[in-house]
């Protein structure tokens, strides 16, 4: 591809096929935001303090799924065909990290919700004005995931073992998902 369709240039318009990619995307994103929090709750139950915290950021994510769910077959946009991988791979991730500590299920949340604050800010420059709907619904959910990301950090995300480690790993799977989501 060319640079002017993968990085649009200020004043163009953003193809239906760009805002496509970037609903499947961001769908494909909430989705497996709610599976890591079922997988950490399932370890977690009730049990621990941040089970709570852990809780109110599902019901957060669920509601950013149900919205992108809507507005893509409102749009008529093809999800994702691995929403199977991300399932899966998503519980996983939640439940392995929860069941290393709380911390642990903290850093994961700190490590994605970084990229995800990071993945919409680049989103809302590509859009620009050209679709008011979709921009206001990502600004207004990169607001609630950096409130996640800041949540995790303040209750101990930075103390889990190998955080370092951990962090990275997460990150770089998390820019994996974005990039295959794109795409299939």
């Amino acid at each position: 591809m060319s640079a002017a369709k993968d990085f649009p240039r200020p004043g163009r318009k953003v193809s239906d096929k760009a805002r496509a990619s970037m609903l499947r995307v961001d769908q494909a994103g909430e989705f497996g935001a709610t599976r890591i929090y079922a997988g950490q709750l399932a370890v977690m139950g009730d049990r621990h303090p941040d089970a709570r915290l852990i809780a109110g950021m599902a019901a957060q994510e669920e509601r950013h799924r149900r919205t992108f769910d809507a507005m893509i077959a409102q749009r008529g946009v093809r999800p994702t065909m691995l929403a199977p991988v991300w399932d899966a791979a998503g519980f996983a991730l939640g439940a392995v990290t929860a069941a290393i500590g709380p911390r642990a299920a903290m850093a994961c949340t700190a490590a994605i919700e970084t990229e995800i604050d990071l993945h919409y800010a680049e989103q809302l420059r590509q859009l620009g004005g050209d679709d008011p709907e979709l921009s206001t619904l990502i600004a207004d959910f990169q607001a609630e995931e950096a409130e996640h990301r800041d949540t995790a950090l303040a209750h101990g995300a930075e103390q889990a073992p190998a955080y370092p480690l951990l962090s990275g790993a997460i990150r770089l799977g998390c820019r994996a998902a974005i990039a295959l989501s794109k795409r299939i």
